[in-house]
C-alpha cells in the first residue's frame, strides 16, 4: 500500500506511513482478550522519554477496558545489528508480544552499518519475532537525522529507509517514514532542524510530531480493523537465507582464552568514564596485552562480539577456521567519553556447521586511544534454525 493521503483543512498532505497488512491481530487482542503487551525495540530515541510514553498513554486512554503491559527495550547507541542479537533476551524473554515498534535507522547511519548487514539484521529481527509468536504485529519506524535530510536534498532515498521499506513490504508490515516527513516540513519552511528539533534526540516539539504521525497510523489501522481467525499463516519465505533470524547472545564463559584473558564478573570501568545500561555490572572477558589470544568454537552461520569500547580500546585481529587474519579497530568516535557498547559482525553467510573463531590483541592502537584493551560482553551467534 502506498503512503496514505489525508485531507487537512482543504489541503492534501502525505501521512508518511503505510498501513499495509494493518494491525488486525493486535486490535483483536485488545478488544476481545482485553489484554496486550507492547514492546519498543530501538536506540536512544526509543530509550528516552517522549513519543514512547505518549503512545503508551494514548493506547491506555483509547482502550480503557484493556490491560496493557509495556516493555521498554531501547538502549542508546544501538541499531539493527545489535537488535538482531539482543531481541530474544531484551524483549521476547519478557513473554508474549502482541505489538512491537522497531526503530533502527538513525543509529544504523551513525554507526556506519553497511546496507547488506542492515538488510540481514532487519529481516532477521522480523523473522525472529514471528518465529516466537507468528501473531505478533510489528511496526517499523525510520526517524529523522541530518544525514537523511541531506540525502533527500540530493534526491536520494536514505539507504536505511530503503532497507526498512523493502523488509516491511515483503512481510506486509506497517511502516512510518518520519525522516521524509521532517525533510518535507523543513523544505516547506514549517520547521527548522536546529531551532525545533535541536538534534537527533528531538525536543518536545519533535517528540510530539513523531507521536502525532504514529497515532495517525494506529488510528488508520483501527479504522481498517476486521476480526481475523489468525495471522500466523501469512508469513512469506526469507528474502535472504543469510538473514540474522535466530541471533542470540552466547555466554562469554564459552570463550577459551590464554592467561592474557580474564573474566571480571561485575565489570565497572576503572576510569569512571560513562557507560550504557546493560553494559556495566555485568561479566566481561577482557585482555589488554598485545598477543593475548582466545578461541570461540561455534556452530552457526554468523558470529560476532559485543564489546565495551572506551578510552583504552585497542585493535584486534581475528580469523575464522584458520583463514587470513583481519584487523578491527575497536576505538570509535565516542570512545574518549563513553564505554560504548559496540557490536562487530565478524563472519556472516557461513555454512551451518562447526567453526572456530580465533581472536588476539594486536600490538598497534588507534592514535587517540590510551591502550590496547578488548572487553567482550557477549559472543554473538546466529543459526538458521
Amino acid at each position: 500500500m502506498a503512503l496514505t493521503v489525508l485531507s487537512c483543512g482543504g489541503a492534501i498532505a502525505q501521512s508518511y506511513f503505510s498501513t499495509r497488512g494493518a494491525l488486525d491481530q493486535f486490535y483483536m487482542d485488545v478488544l476481545e482478550r482485553k489484554t496486550a503487551t507492547v514492546g519498543f525495540l530501538g536506540g536512544s530515541i526509543t530509550y528516552n522519554p517522549g513519543w514512547r510514553d505518549k503512545v503508551c498513554g494514548y493506547l491506555q486512554e483509547r482502550f480503557p477496558e484493556a490491560k496493557f503491559r509495556f516493555i521498554a527495550a531501547g538502549i542508546p547507541s544501538l541499531g539493527s545489528l545489535p537488535h538482531a542479537f539482543r531481541v530474544q533476551q531484551d524483549l521476547l524473554d519478557s513473554g508474549r508480544m502482541d505489538l512491537v515498534f522497531i526503530e533502527t535507522a538513525v543509529n544504523d547511519r551513525v554507526n556506519a552499518t553497511d546496507s547488506l548487514v542492515q538488510a540481514r539484521a532487519l529481516e532477521g529481527i522480523v523473522r525472529h519475532i514471528k518465529r516466537v509468536n507468528p501473531e505478533t504485529q510489528i511496526i517499523m519506524m525510520a526517524f529523522a537525522d541530518e544525514a537523511k535530510t541531506a540525502d533527500y536534498d540530493r534526491g536520494l532515498t536514505p539507504v536505511e529507509i530503503a532497507n526498512q521499506e523493502r523488509v516491511a513490504d515483503h512481510y506486509n508490515l506497517p511502516s512510518i517514514n518520519l525522516g521524509k516527513e521532517v525533510w518535507d516540513r523543513i523544505r516547506q519552511g514549517k520547521l527548522d532542524w536546529k531551532r525545533d528539533f535541536k538534534d537527533v534526540h528531538p525536543s518536545e516539539f519533535g517528540q510530539e510530531l513523531y507521536f502525532a504521525t504514529i497515532r495517525r497510523l494506529l488510528d488508520s489501522c483501527y479504522r481498517l480493523y476486521r476480526p481475523v481467525a489468525s495471522t500466523s499463516g501469512n508469513f512469506p519465505g526469507p528474502m535472504d537465507w543469510a538473514c540474522l533470524s535466530n541471533g542470540r547472545y552466547v555466554d562469554i564463559h564459552q570463550g577459551v582464552g590464554d592467561r592474557g584473558w580474564k573474566i571480571d564478573e561485575d565489570w565497572t570501568p576503572a576510569d569512571n568514564v560513562y557507560t550504557r545500561p546493560g553494559f556495566v555490572h555485568v561479566p566481561v572477558l577482557a585482555a589488554d596485552k598485545p598477543g593475548a589470544e582466545l578461541e570461540f568454537p561455534f556452530t552457526g552461520n554468523a558470529v560476532g562480539i559485543a564489546v565495551v569500547s572506551g578510552p583504552d580500546a585497542g585493535i584486534i585481529e581475528y580469523n575464522i577456521d584458520g583463514g587470513a587474519f583481519k584487523k578491527v579497530d575497536l576505538y570509535t568516535q565516542w570512545s574518549s567519553s563513553l564505554h560504548l557498547p559496540w557490536y562487530l559482525l565478524l563472519g556472516s553467510g557461513l555454512t551451518e556447521a562447526p567453526h572456530k573463531l580465533r581472536l588476539r590483541i594486536d600490538g598497534d592502537r588507534n592514535p587517540k586511544s590510551k591502550g590496547t584493551s578488548c572487553g567482550i560482553v557477549h559472543f554473538l551467534l546466529n543459526t538458521r534454525y
